[in-house]
């Protein structure tokens, strides 16, 4: 491996500037349910920085849950969850990145001019437009999802007006925001445009939300970072062997590619199914066709988008449905699918239990026909490597975290209970 085989450091310029008065105002909104149909649910619920912004699930526990992270409980009587979220719920490191232009695992949103309005969303031309980033823009799609924060048919204002259609909610979510608490004069002295609470959108919100997550969570001071930026000592002979092994022979690099370590293109890996599945109206229940539910395209089958591994040690568990336990156990799955296909176990997926849910979690499995057309695009090949050089890329991944990560300018608000 030589130098030129390695991405150029990150350096704050890599990454949008933010207003502080914008992120101090996101923080509070991050953490505050005021933003869930039920008020019973914030963003920090599926991605609090205790469990590097993530949960610690497999699949999440939305709206209705109770708790945090693996000790959340499913809730009770009418209120309990009735859905397992379908998908993991992904770390939220370097999402104020400039170059970043797609998110959500099958990509749903994209940077495009296609609707007029920058973006290609779910909400296609009836996104609003004002955004002051890709990740504002993702920011409104969790608020109006029925199993993560908006709640059942019949509970609030805001699911109903989802099913309405989908930009009748957040006029709704705004309204509450400006008119709680001093929400509505943070955002006028955080916002020079805003001179009145009344004047306050979704936009404003999304922007607020983005400015603190970007703020928070833009990670490049890592013993990696250091040994791009010219520090050839900050990583340990075992972590510069797997970071050889990473940008060489084991082939990470080759999806794992660039500065931020994503390619930002759609992979089909095989990893085992499991779950309710994200799916599209016509679909058997429980199925996930990845990319191929956004794009429409027969090749885009079970095919998912690379992550971005900045503090990968800190965001287990692993793939669009969390899969894998463990670094070194989605590093197997890497190097041999079929095998590790084959070496999974329903013991393996973090899934408190729930009762009622329990029929479906690996129904899909029992899909013969399914279960052939996920195997038809598992990866063929296998990359033989020694246990040693197995450890050698793990170490190498750990080399990935942050060495600011637990000291971040925000932080847990004292008065969040979750």
């Amino acid at each position: 491996m030589t130098a030129g085989d390695l991405p150029p450091p990150l350096t704050q310029a890599d990454f949008i500037p933010f207003e502080p008065a914008q992120a101090a105002l996101g923080h509070s909104l991050f953490y505050d349910t005021v933003l869930s149909g039920n008020r019973n649910i914030s963003c920090a619920h599926c991605h609090h920085p205790d469990l590097g912004t993530g949960d610690g699930l497999s699949l999440g526990i939305g709206e209705g849950g109770q708790g945090l992270g693996p000790e959340r409980t499913p809730g009770t009587g009418a209120d309990r969850v009735r859905k397992r979220i379908p998908r993991n719920a992904p770390g939220l490191w370097n999402l104020g990145a400039r170059d970043l232009s797609v998110m959500f695992h099958d990509g749903r949103l994209s940077i495009s001019d296609i609707y007029g309005n920058g973006f290609n969303s779910p909400a296609e031309e009836w996104l609003p437009t004002g955004f002051n980033s890709l990740l504002a823009a993702q920011a409104v799609f969790p608020l109006v999802a029925q199993f993560e924060m908006a709640g059942n048919p019949g509970e609030n204002e805001v699911i109903g007006a989802v099913h309405d259609r989908i930009d009748n909610a957040w006029p709704i979510l705004a309204k509450r925001v400006r008119t709680t608490g001093d929400y509505g004069s943070r955002f006028v002295a955080a916002f020079d445009h805003i001179n009145a609470p009344e004047e306050v959108t979704i936009v404003e919100i999304a922007n607020a939300l983005a400015a603190f997550m970007a703020v928070e969570w833009t990670s490049f001071d890592s013993p990696f970072d250091q040994y791009l930026a010219g520090d050839s000592s900050a990583l340990t002979p075992n972590q510069q062997a797997g970071m050889a092994l990473f940008y060489g022979d084991a082939g990470c690099s080759t999806c794992h590619a660039g500065a931020l370590m994503s390619d930002q293109e759609f992979h089909a890996l095989g990893l085992p199914a499991f779950g309710p599945g994200r799916t599209r109206v016509f679909d058997p229940y429980a199925r996930d066709v990845g990319r191929m539910g956004e794009s429409n395209r027969l090749e885009d089958a079970y095919a998912f988008r690379t992550p971005m591994l900045r503090n990968v040690a800190l965001t287990a568990p692993y793939g669009h449905n969390g899969a894998w336990p463990t670094l070194e156990a989605a590093v197997r799955h890497h190097l041999n699918p079929q095998a590790a296909r084959e070496a999974w176990t329903q013991a393996d997926a973090a899934l408190p239990e729930i009762p009622w849910l329990a029929a479906v979690d690996f129904v899909i499995q029992n899909d013969r026909l399914e279960m052939a057309r996920q195997a038809a695009v598992v990866p063929p090949d296998a990359r033989a490597l020694e246990e040693r050089q197995i450890a050698q890329i793990v170490a190498f991944l750990e080399s990935l975290t942050g060495s600011t990560v637990d000291t971040p300018p925000f932080g847990v608000p004292i008065w969040f209970q979750p």
